[in-house]
């Protein structure tokens, strides 16, 4: 049933969600040209299925509608995933469009960043924004024990997933990081692109530019992430999730950093999808709904 946000007053409205994903595939599948692929930020169930147990049957569903495209749908994993789901299940659902060994991330199995090229000078590259993290993470793992010590120094909260008082409040429990694994895997793929003129696009379930976020819903070591991209000249886009009122911010370094809103506070009579034509010098999205058009110049 339609509920509240964790507050208690921004109101969710669960009840529609998966007729608004139906309606953004059926006008996916209408384009012309043809989508090449689409691009799910994460959270693509709420964690309120673990609580009924209700988790597979929600994923099946959304699942379906996608499955409906005739296009591959590359997925983020956030927060909701990991708390209806661990890792090691996750790898075995249709969430994991990380295939084996293509491309793949970092040196860690179970990291779930990939890059992909879509067209010639042209690569899409998938962030795992939970890789240090305490959800999705079994505690007696390595991963646990030194995320969950990096937020107790700066989260001093009975509560991790409260921000409430801290200097950094984006160091909560329903965030999480970038391991230096993933990093130096991230630099190397950009170095490569750099070398073959290549435009990038990154993407993430968690924003990693304050410009584009409010200050809790950041990654833990955003800056890390961005000061991989500043070092290279390839990235043109960062597309984020999680924030559910969305963002977007140009920075400094000519990056267009898009944050899209969440389809869950979506009223029923809206919609929050887009689909974005890329040319020779732009990116031109073309919003429905809660999310704008706009022009995004290399």
């Amino acid at each position: 049933e339609d509920g509240y946000d964790f507050g208690g007053y921004r109101r969710r409205y669960y009840r529609q969600s998966l007729h608004l994903l139906w309606d953004a595939v059926e006008a996916w599948a209408a384009e012309r040209p043809l989508l090449a692929f689409v691009l799910q930020l994460g959270d693509s169930i709420d964690g309120l299925n673990a609580r009924s147990g209700e988790a597979e049957g929600a994923l099946a569903q959304v699942l379906a509608a996608l499955g409906q495209l005739q296009v591959p749908v590359h997925h983020a994993w956030g927060n909701h995933e990991f708390y209806n789901f661990s890792r090691a299940r996750l790898v075995h659902t249709g969430l994991n469009s990380r295939r084996a060994g293509a491309m793949a991330g970092p040196p860690a199995e179970d990291c779930q960043a990939y890059h992909f090229s879509p067209a010639p000078r042209f690569r899409v590259i998938v962030l795992d924004a939970y890789d240090l993290s305490i959800v999705g993470r079994e505690p007696e793992s390595p991963c646990y024990r030194e995320s969950l010590q990096l937020l107790r120094e700066k989260n001093p909260n009975d509560d991790l997933n409260s921000p409430a008082g801290l200097e950094e409040p984006r160091f909560v429990g329903f965030n999480g990081g970038f391991s230096q694994a993933q990093l130096d895997w991230f630099n190397e793929v950009l170095k490569f692109s750099d070398e073959n003129q290549e435009k990038v696009i990154v993407m993430g379930h968690l924003p990693i530019h304050p410009g584009a976020s409010n200050r809790v819903c950041l990654a833990w070591n955003y800056e890390d992430a961005l000061s991989v991209i500043h070092s290279h000249q390839c990235v043109v886009c960062f597309l984020a999730g999680h924030l559910h009122d969305g963002g977007y911010c140009l920075d400094s370094h000519g990056v267009h950093h898009l944050t899209l809103e969440g389809v869950i506070e979506t009223p029923p009579e809206s919609n929050a999808f887009g689909t974005i034509y890329v040319y020779e010098d732009k990116m031109v999205l073309k919003g429905r709904g809660r999310i704008s058009d706009r022009v995004m110049h290399f």
